[in-house]
């Protein structure tokens, strides 16, 4: 292998990010404008790519448009999404369009517009290490410059004051459902690769869906679209008591506000970890919409008579799993309700099972000494989304979308990626070149009330002819 590559600096940087997600491509944006600061992002994977397995057709984003990477942070910035439209001339028929929420697919094509265009943006770099270097005050970040065939070409080190972890989540798979996955020619693949293997879903003679959330209910729709009538052979089950609809209310939206999530952190950990358990609704329930076209689409089913060969079953965990004959699965269930038990044949499985936050301790290995742990041996994260460090560290270690346990449902959620990315770099700075609202929500969700501030009108001076 080679020596670093010759773009790395001699000083340090201002702030490396790890991971090159939806929220580090906001921060990114956002940071662009800022020629103070210097800042690089690194990434594994050869390009941008959101959730690629689960762009189906007609598949929206189930927050508004609006909250895209930068505009709830900066409305003025080039890397908004409808200035994407204008880049793109598609700006009118968006308007006549009138979608306030657009489909997954444009979401995706949207931020790889942005990751395009943006510098400072490092694709097939896999960051192996993170430590803190006492006698420099920096941090040392080694990686690896990865080639097309994503195999080791050059080893790298940079240093820099601050981090920025972005790695997201990655699928996943029950125990019991495992061995399946892993085996070769069973088609059990979870929901991030149904795309990849839609095909020969569809063409399986029972599928099964398992998976009670939104992508369930997408897969689940997906292929009663494309299963004839009459002959569609679909099971649907789910842990959860109801094939539930999210928590859209306007006043339910305000728990992904910065107020809820300011009133969230100040909470005691044990009331914080029992919140997240009870408010699953608000972030993993299925969008009514979704409900409402599976419902249409079994309707229309039965208009000659007869009902659809597709059985929808909440309330029911997996409890073991195998393969019969080598092509065919058996699924051991259990009724939670009913206490009741059965088995289910089927030829193939979609896991619709969710995500769960990579583990940070192979990256962060280096750093484990200085990081402060709560009661569970999970990260302390304070207000501005900085790791609890040991004070002899003197630069920051900041997280996105891995502080659930801290901050709250709005954790993985789109709406509040701008205010964190701005919040981040408004710490980071030590200015504020990214002003932040006071007050976010009517709610007030203690009995501390939120300070009453009405912004004063700013006075616009006149148009002088001439001028």
């Amino acid at each position: 292998m080679t020596q670093p590559p010759s773009h790395e600096p001699a000083s340090p940087r201002d702030l490396v990010g790890i991971g090159i997600g939806p929220c580090n491509l906001s921060l990114a944006a956002l940071a662009h404008p800022l020629p103070e600061l210097d800042a690089v992002f690194y990434e594994q994977r050869p390009g941008f790519d959101w959730h690629p397995g689960l762009l189906i057709e007609g598949a929206t984003v189930q927050v508004p448009f609006l909250a895209d990477l930068v505009t709830l942070a900066d409305p003025t910035s080039p890397w908004s999404f409808l200035n994407y439209l204008k880049d793109r001339e598609r700006l009118f028929p968006f308007y006549f369009a009138e979608h306030f929420h657009i489909q997954r697919a444009e979401y995706d094509a949207y931020c790889r517009w942005v990751a395009e265009a943006l510098p400072g943006l490092r694709f097939r770099h896999q960051v192996d290490a993170v430590r803190w270097n006492p006698e420099r005050d920096v941090f040392e970040v080694d990686f690896t410059q990865l080639d097309a065939e994503g195999e080791a070409e050059a080893l790298g080190r940079t240093h820099t004051r601050n981090i920025v972890l972005g790695i997201g989540s990655a699928p996943y798979v029950p125990d019991v459902l495992q061995p399946l996955v892993d085996a070769p020619g069973v088609p059990v693949v979870h929901a991030a690769d149904y795309l990849d293997h839609r095909d020969s879903i569809l063409a399986a003679g029972h599928v099964t869906v398992v998976g009670s959330g939104q992508s369930g209910a997408e897969v689940f729709l997906d292929l009663l679209r494309h299963r004839p009538a009459g002959r569609e052979k679909l099971h649907w089950i789910g842990r959860t008591e109801a094939f539930a609809p999210m928590e859209y209310s306007k006043l339910g939206l305000e728990h992904f506000t910065p107020d809820y999530t300011r009133y969230f952190h100040a909470l005691p950990e044990p009331v914080r970890d029992r919140l997240v358990a009870a408010q699953w609704q608000l972030h993993k329930g299925i969008d009514a919409g979704t409900l409402a076209a599976i419902h249409d689409e079994l309707y229309r089913r039965t208009l000659h008579g007869g009902w659809p060969d597709a059985v929808l079953t909440p309330g029911v965990r997996v409890r073991t799993a195998g393969r019969i004959a080598t092509t065919r699965i058996e699924l051991h269930l259990e009724h939670r309700q009913q206490g009741s038990r059965s088995r289910l044949t089927t030829d193939a499985v979609v896991l619709a099972t969710g995500y769960r936050d990579r583990s940070l301790g192979r990256i962060l290995a280096g750093l484990d000494p200085y990081i402060r742990r709560d009661s569970s041996e999970r990260p302390r994260i304070d207000q501005e989304y900085r790791l609890v460090l040991d004070p002899s560290v003197t630069g920051a270690v900041y997280v996105q979308n891995a502080e659930l346990h801290t901050h709250g449902v709005g954790a993985p959620d789109l709406g509040l990626a701008a205010w964190r990315s701005a919040t981040i770099l408004n710490s980071l700075t030590g200015k504020e070149p990214y002003p932040l609202p006071s007050r976010t929500a009517f709610t007030s969700f203690g009995l501390e009330e939120p300070p009453a501030r009405v912004p004063q009108a700013r006075q616009l001076t006149p148009l002088v002819d001439g001028r």
